[in-house]
């Protein structure tokens, strides 16, 4: 018996690093999984991985910034499984501006793929649960930058504080119908996307995740399984009736002073 046996699981952001994390250890658990990415060949990759390994998957090409397609990658989950119950949130944009330097444009990508993306993808997905008076959870990647974060994150830090409030208020709003909602505030990790992000805006090298690894309390980076497992907890009824809850998945505690 896996925790997810035969739940219908969507990862949003779900082709590569914590999202695809998450869809191996959901199908590991049991799930049926969809993915949802803007790129087919990684989607498509990890279906076929998935797929070999004995799951069930399906890969949904949307551009998660745009409402309609966040709202349309709920609906053809549901039109090839038959439903959503659980949902996570995972797709993430870090591009850097600080408060002087981002522009209107910047703004409004950050917000359109770190807060408006969950906002419609959770309303389709709960909508569904409640049409079928049905249980359903769902997660939130969201960062430990959302309680202030570095300057250069100013967007991404606004942005992703919206998040948190959002999974609190859904969850308050939902409670009553067991849909469960609830946020992962996860530190520094060693993605694909992170290794892109620190060579580009950073001028980082090959060797960047052993450099930090070295200034960090437990000797490595943040790993997406790790996270992943945790996800999956908080998908299953083995967390119980926890739900609003924003954890601080994060090796730094948050006012801790040297």
């Amino acid at each position: 018996m896996g925790l997810l046996d035969d739940k219908v699981v969507l990862v949003n952001g779900g082709s590569q690093g914590v999202g695809a994390a998450v869809a191996r250890a959901a199908v590991r658990e049991g799930a049926l999984v969809a993915v949802t990415g803007r790129r087919p060949e990684p989607g498509e990759a990890l279906v076929a991985e998935l797929t070999a390994a004995g799951g069930k998957a399906l890969f949904v090409r949307a551009d998660l910034s745009d409402a309609g397609q966040a709202k349309g990658a709920v609906a053809e989950t549901v039109a090839v499984y038959g439903r959503v119950d659980c949902l996570v949130n995972s797709a993430g944009l870090t591009s850097r501006g600080t408060l002087l330097d981002t522009t209107p444009e910047l703004f409004d990508e950050h917000i359109a793929i770190n807060l408006r993306a969950p906002f419609f993808s959770m309303q389709a997905a709960v909508a569904d649960m409640l049409a079928r008076e049905a249980p359903g959870t769902v997660v939130n990647i969201i960062t430990s930058s959302a309680h202030g974060g570095q300057p250069f994150l100013a967007p991404y830090v606004a942005a992703k504080a919206g998040l948190i409030g959002l999974t609190r208020n859904a969850a308050h709003a939902h409670r009553f119908d067991r849909v469960r909602i609830n946020g992962l505030n996860i530190g520094w990790t060693a993605t694909e996307g992170e290794d892109t992000t620190q060579k580009a805006f950073h001028g980082a090298g090959d060797d960047w995740r052993e450099q930090a690894a070295a200034r960090l309390p437990m000797g490595k980076l943040g790993q997406p399984d790790e996270i992943a497992d945790f996800v999956v907890f908080l998908l299953s009824e083995r967390s119980g009736v926890v739900t609003g809850s924003v954890i601080d998945w994060d090796q730094n505690v948050l006012g801790g002073l040297d």
